[in-house]
């Protein structure tokens, strides 16, 4: 098992949410290191059952790892949470979890590329089977895509400069390396504009972009909501402000007592339904001061929770 574990965020809160008991049935769609899930098969004994997948093939082989102990309680295979349902099937669960964030075991790769802080290659992929890379990205994409990129997936003001800022770079050499990105970006754009490093919003929104997270959310919030059983649960755990929109969103999509068709909801063409689901919480749940202080890259978390009725 890798050395470095990852510390679950907001594990208390996300057991007192699901409450695990004997007999239960469980998904974790974002399975990574496997701190989540153990905690939620010890609370579940001795007749529990887990199941758990992640798109990063190297996470499930470290969450095996870490539950063998739970040996025979738990099935976990590589894949999106966004297949769920075509796995398990319907109204199987009684609680579902989703942790969007990325793990401490995979920011510590410099060769994933996912932070900045140590050199590495530009990959960004959670799932290593697919292609496209962030140096593909950044290398072969439009100035103008790059610049849509950044705006809407990093929120990023300066977008449309750190977007021609990489074309002009690239015509003279190609992207390779994550130092490389982060020093044109920190050589180029004052730190006063930004609170936080000037390339944070840039990697955010390229890791994002490379692996469609959006779309895998979209796709996996009704996933999972398929597999929850009458009175199951899901709960998300979002770390920005995109991710917890569309999370708002499908929640209150699911406890409308109307529907429409297409994108504009007209009052004059609403259909009546009943109520799918409620929120259990009717605020997002945050970290407390002193899991902040010990876990820093929880801070921005927050967990919501709502219940299939």
């Amino acid at each position: 098992m890798s050395s470095l574990i990852h510390t679950p965020v907001l594990l208390a809160e996300v057991l007192a949410a699901l409450t695990p008991k004997a007999g239960g049935c469980y998904a974790d769609g974002t399975i990574g290191a496997g701190g989540h899930a153990a905690a939620i098969l010890e609370a579940s004994e001795p007749s529990g059952r887990l199941y758990g997948c992640d798109r990063d093939s190297s996470a499930v082989k470290t969450a095996t790892e870490r539950l063998a102990r739970f040996a025979g309680s738990f099935e976990l295979r590589v894949g999106s949470f966004a297949e769920l349902a075509d796995w398990l099937g319907p109204c199987r669960c009684d609680g579902v979890l989703l942790d969007l964030g990325i793990s401490s075991v995979q920011l510590g790769q410099p060769e994933r590329g996912f932070s900045f802080q140590s050199d590495g290659s530009l990959d960004m992929r959670m799932d290593r089977r697919q292609p496209m890379t962030a140096a593909d990205l950044l290398n072969h994409a439009a100035t103008e895509e790059l610049a849509r990129v950044f705006r809407e997936f990093g929120e990023e003001p300066m977008a449309a400069r750190i977007a021609g800022m990489i074309a002009q770079e690239r015509t003279h050499q190609r992207f390779t390396s994550t130092r490389q990105l982060a020093s044109l970006i920190e050589r180029n754009v004052p730190r006063k504009t930004h609170r936080i490093h000037p390339a944070t919003r840039v990697f955010q929104a390229l890791r994002i972009a490379v692996n469609d997270e959006l779309g895998h959310l979209r796709r996996g919030l009704r996933s999972a909501w398929t597999t929850l059983k009458p009175g199951g649960r899901l709960a998300v755990i979002t770390f920005h402000s995109l991710e917890d929109r569309i999370v708002k969103e499908f929640g209150r999509r699911m406890m409308r007592d109307y529907d429409f068709d297409g994108p504009v909801d007209v009052p004059e063409l609403r259909r009546p339904k009943s109520p799918e689901s409620k929120w259990v919480y009717r605020k997002a749940i945050t970290p407390s001061a002193g899991e902040t202080a010990e876990n820093p890259r929880a801070r921005s978390a927050q967990l919501r929770v709502m219940e299939r009725l």
